[in-house]
């Protein structure tokens, strides 16, 4: 318990002496935050923060080695913490780089995995999980699982360094939880590390809270999210799974969570999964009116009671633990729309977009099944008048009123001659059917037009209602072949246009460019052969 405190202190007075040195040498560098519309801070700020972190962990744990106890002989340097520790300096290398010199989100997701790869090959690993009683042994994902872990945690803690002391106060209380689990497991190793890192944290906030003369940057928050992921699975070997797997998952409870919701909602919203934004916890506070100070300390309140919840769930065996979590996960969920994040999900919403997507794939819509099968009858059309009566079936079942398709006097039409306009008229609209072919006028006009039309609807008489929806479709192929215009109307007083009608409007008009094309090579093939 000595060399545990003694890690402490000395890796909190190395952090106290080396913060403010690195955050000179950092800002005669140019290695500032400059402020922009995401940022709080309205100054450039040194973001080397992670440096004297660094620094302090690797100076105390030097002079631990010199400290002859029972713990210190512990850290021996084994394959299993020179991997860890090397996967640690990537990471750190990896965040600090993109501090200064952005880099695509791709390539930092490559290195973070390369890090926890590196990790997972020197034995830090996950092979398995055991709550209340259910286990589950990971075989041969426990790689990916792994990896996953790492690359969670990493960004959990990078996402929530928005504001001053918010990322770096969060990993100190959950150092201290697993020091104090660590201690009673008698994992006395496991301790001293987080401990010392637990220490660091703490001397670099003296600097760091608010108003913060500098910050963790991408280095730092990377260095502590791996720090927190691999000895928490480091603690798991010589601890029950449970006691020491969960603590980190309750302690980081709300940048998880962010974590976890960010992509998602980025998904929502039409923006790009991992492209940063101000839509953040912490964010979303500010929003609500708290200070940068209030909304701190009201993060550090939550991860305290998550801490507490940890604490009390590993000593717990019976179904309370269970009832402990439902309480939680209801209040989590108050809590984030509270924060206005289920804006995006509205049941409405959600339904509509599995409507769309169900649509899209006809695996559940049954009324596109029978679309799809009369865009095969487009295609297989002989000659223009075959076609458009493909046309008028698809524009009837989906409610149209009247469709005309304006010809370009250049194309060579088999079936139709220049001049001529063909016009069905539907006399029962209900019974969803096409008059045959005999059925139709044939009338003189210029240019050539093909008409249909569902009685009783009259252009004349609506030509000028409000409430008459009108689509001229140009029929251009993407070799800029012109070969008309498809013109739609429909009386949406009368009836509503339908969710899915303007989306099976443009796999109409791309089927028919398709088919006129498919005619027209044709007939010139035909002219070339004779």
């Amino acid at each position: 318990m000595t060399t545990v405190l003694l890690a402490f202190v000395l890796s909190a007075a190395l952090s106290l002496a080396l913060t403010p040195l690195v955050a000179v040498i950092g800002r005669k560098a140019g290695l500032v935050d400059f402020p922009d519309e995401r940022k709080v801070h309205r100054q450039a700020i040194p973001r080397t923060g992670g440096i004297a972190i660094l620094l302090s962990l690797v100076f105390c744990l030097v002079v631990l080695n010199f400290i002859p106890t029972k713990v210190s002989a512990l850290l021996r340097p084994d394959r299993q913490y020179i991997a860890f520790f090397a996967g640690c300096i990537l990471c750190f290398a990896i965040g600090f780089v993109d501090d200064f010199h952005r880099l695509s989100s791709k390539m930092k997701f490559l290195f973070q995995i390369v890090a926890a790869g590196i990790a997972f090959w020197g034995g830090v690993r996950i092979e398995h999980f055991s709550v209340f009683g259910f286990s589950i042994d990971f075989g041969p994902f426990a790689m990916i699982f792994t990896l996953f872990w790492f690359v969670l945690f990493i960004n959990a803690v990078n996402l929530i360094d928005g504001l001053d002391g918010l990322a770096g106060g969060i990993v100190f209380f959950a150092a201290a939880v697993m020091v104090f689990l660590s201690v009673i497991g008698k994992n006395y190793l496991v301790a001293m590390l987080f401990a010392a890192v637990g220490g660091a944290v703490l001397g670099f906030l003296r600097y760091n809270f608010s108003p913060a003369s500098v910050f963790l940057g991408d280095g730092g928050s990377y260095l502590l999210g791996y720090f927190v992921a691999g000895l928490s699975i480091i603690g798991s070997f010589k601890s029950q799974v449970t006691a020491v797997m969960l603590i980190p998952i309750l302690a980081l409870g709300v940048p998880l969570y962010d974590t976890i919701l960010s992509p998602i909602r980025r998904f929502l919203s039409g923006h790009k999964m991992f492209q940063p934004d101000a839509e953040h916890v912490h964010h979303r506070l500010l929003k609500l009116g708290f200070s940068t100070r209030r909304v701190v300390l009201l993060v550090y309140a939550i991860t305290l009671f998550l801490c507490a919840a940890a604490i009390i769930l590993v000593n717990i065996r019976d179904e309370r633990a269970g009832l402990f979590l439902i309480i939680m996960g209801v209040a989590a969920v108050f809590f984030f729309r509270k924060l206005g994040y289920t804006d995006q999900i509205y049941s409405s919403m959600v339904s509509d977009w599995f409507t769309d997507l169900s649509d899209c794939s006809g695996f559940f819509g049954r009324e596109r099944r029978p679309f799809i099968e009369k865009l095969q009858e487009v295609i297989k059309s002989e000659n223009y008048e075959s076609l458009w009566r493909s046309i008028t079936a698809i524009l009837e079942d989906l409610e149209f009123d009247k469709g005309s398709m304006y010809l370009n006097q250049s194309l060579k039409r088999d079936g139709l001659s220049t001049g001529d306009r063909i016009v069905y008229v539907s006399d029962h609209p209900e019974r969803r059917r096409i008059p045959p072919l005999n059925s139709s006028v044939i009338l003189r006009k210029s240019p050539p037009e093909l008409d249909w039309v569902r009685p009783p609807f009259d252009m004349e008489n609506f030509v000028c209602s409000r409430s008459i929806l009108r689509i001229e479709l140009p029929l251009v192929s993407e070799s800029n072949t012109h070969f008309g215009t498809l013109v739609l109307v429909k009386d949406t007083a009368v009836k509503p246009i339908n969710h899915q009608t303007l989306r099976r409007v443009e796999d109409l008009r791309r089927t028919v460019i398709r088919k006129m094309e498919l005619m027209e090579s044709a007939t010139w093939s035909h002219q070339s052969r004779a």
